[in-house]
């Protein structure tokens, strides 16, 4: 058995987290889904990340303390990913002794070492990206300076700091990536760190912070706290028992490296550079993978509170239901493109994949196989046709995209037989095979490739909808939860259930 060791970027626990946010989550869900359905022992790490100055800014207008502010946001971010049947095994706050303490004994170890040394900066800085800009870097526009990933105003900031030296490490990360073509997914991101940032020469970044309080303290240097790069990002480790002393744990001894930190475009820089970079410094292994997937927009624009565009998971999964949300954003979001979501776009495809398509095969298929078998379907022989073989291509073109991270593709992959199954119950007409009391055998050959198709969806969107999925194998008569390779069974015994996928009336939403 294999191991998979998956992580979603910690949320800032400065906010709730909109659809765009919770996207992040429920993929990561379906690729360790996908992972245990293949048979591999899995293990998905989340969590919040709950320093830096915009808990300290946005505690202090509350009138609460930075702990009570993160422990209120980090709440709600656990309660909106249980919603959506985020199923991770660990949910890392960087708040934790477990965390803090790990975090001080690396930080003075790089120190000791001299990879961590102290000097000043003087520059600009975004606070809602805690990162700072060379002037080269910000934009010009109407709002004044503004951040080159985000697009909000910087301030001009100048104190004193401690330091990671990058810059010693920027042969062997170069090195690296070019070794390790599938390093950084997709090759797009791939190509903006490589043109973007190592070619021009890595710069040394902060590592600490004089001008807040709420962090984890640099403890042979009072006033300085150790800034969110070296803090946030070594979650990954910590929550596995990483030691610097080398007396790690057995979940890091048994899952480290990772198989793939998935994140969101804006942060690959500190994944793929920072994040590498202390750990050549440490000598830990790199991850295997870190996957930038793109944004998911409100029509063609960022979501954004100001321009009143969010959407929120829980407004979905409480109208919806949880399968609706999950198949949407994993459906409509590309490998490499930024994704699209409105209310309308939302309503249209869950109707006509979910409703149309797959609600509709189950509850034609079993209502038909109840009333001319009495839910009892045993072909004469195993039948051979083009559903069937869909079914088996599909299976396989579903589990290299699965493998790739390309999850929309896969999705699509997994209802393409149960389109043709629905234009095959028009050609072969069963209510009419079932008038001629002589074709009995052609009709149970039609149903039993129907419930095969089915079957077959439900194995394969299991990741996705691991709700739905597991009703509907019920009325099939099979285990809820799939393995992947359960054979195809000699007969059905069905029993219809609640309708799968209600449709969703537009008129609604007036």
């Amino acid at each position: 058995m294999s191991t998979f060791y998956t992580t979603t970027a910690i949320p800032y626990a400065s906010q709730r987290p909109h659809i765009g946010n919770t996207y992040e989550a429920i993929l990561t869900d379906a690729v360790a889904r996908y992972h245990k359905l293949i048979g591999d022992d899995v293990y998905f790490l989340t969590g919040t990340d709950e320093h830096g100055i915009k808990v300290e800014r946005a505690a202090e207008k509350e009138g609460v303390s930075p702990q009570a502010f993160v422990d209120r946001v980090a709440g709600d971010l656990r309660h909106i990913w249980d919603m959506c049947m985020v199923e991770y095994d660990d949910f890392i706050r960087t708040t934790e002794p477990r965390h803090k303490d790990i975090v001080k004994k690396m930080f003075k170890r790089l120190y000791d070492q001299g990879d961590v040394y102290k000097g000043a900066y003087e520059g600009w800085y975004c606070v809602p990206d805690e990162a700072f800009h060379t002037e080269s870097q910000i934009v010009k526009g109407e709002g004044g300076n503004l951040c080159p990933d985000c697009g909000r105003p910087v301030e001009w900031l100048r104190e004193e700091a401690y330091f990671f030296r990058l810059s010693a490490y920027a042969d062997r990360l170069a090195a690296h990536i070019e070794a390790n073509p599938d390093f950084i997914q997709p090759d797009s991101r791939k190509n903006e760190m490589v043109n973007g940032y190592i070619k021009p020469g890595l710069q040394d970044f902060c590592v600490s912070r004089t001008s807040f309080k709420w962090g984890i303290p640099v403890e042979f240097d009072p006033g300085h706290v150790m800034y969110v790069w070296v803090d946030a990002l070594s979650n990954y480790i910590t929550a596995l028992g990483y030691d610097p002393e080398g007396n790690h744990g057995e979940l890091f001894t048994k899952y480290w490296p990772c198989d793939v930190h998935v994140l969101g475009k804006d942060v690959l820089r500190f994944h793929t550079l920072y994040w590498p970079g202390m750990l050549m410094a440490l000598g830990v292994p790199l991850p295997k993978k870190v996957f930038g997937h793109p944004w998911l927009l409100t029509g063609s624009d960022k979501m954004s509170k100001s321009m009143g565009n969010v959407i929120y998971a829980p407004e979905l999964v409480e109208k919806y239901g949880v399968d609706c949300t999950r198949y949407y954003v994993l459906r409509e979001m590309p490998f490499a493109r930024d994704g699209s979501i409105t209310r309308e776009l939302f309503v249209t495809r869950c109707n006509t994949d979910l409703a149309n398509d797959l609600g509709n095969l189950a509850s034609r298929s079993i209502t038909m196989a109840e009333k001319y078998f009495q839910g009892e379907v045993s072909p004469a022989a195993k039948p051979e046709n083009e559903p069937l073989s869909l079914c088996a291509a599909s299976r396989q073109r579903y589990r290299d995209a699965m493998e790739k991270l390309a999850v929309q593709t896969a999705v699509t992959e997994a209802m393409a037989p149960v389109v043709r199954a629905n234009r095959f119950i028009d050609e072969t007409a069963p209510w009419v095979l079932a008038k001629d009391g002589g074709r009995k055998d052609d009709l149970a050959q039609v149903l039993y490739t129907l419930l095969e198709t089915l079957r077959c969806a439900s194995v394969l969107l299991y990741p996705v909808m691991p709700l739905a999925m597991g009703k509907l194998r019920v009325q099939l008569g099979l285990p809820e939860i799939p393995v992947w390779d359960e054979p195809a069974p000699e007969g059905f015994t069905v029993k219809r259930g609640d309708n799968l996928f209600p449709r969703i009336l537009w008129e609604e939403e007036g």
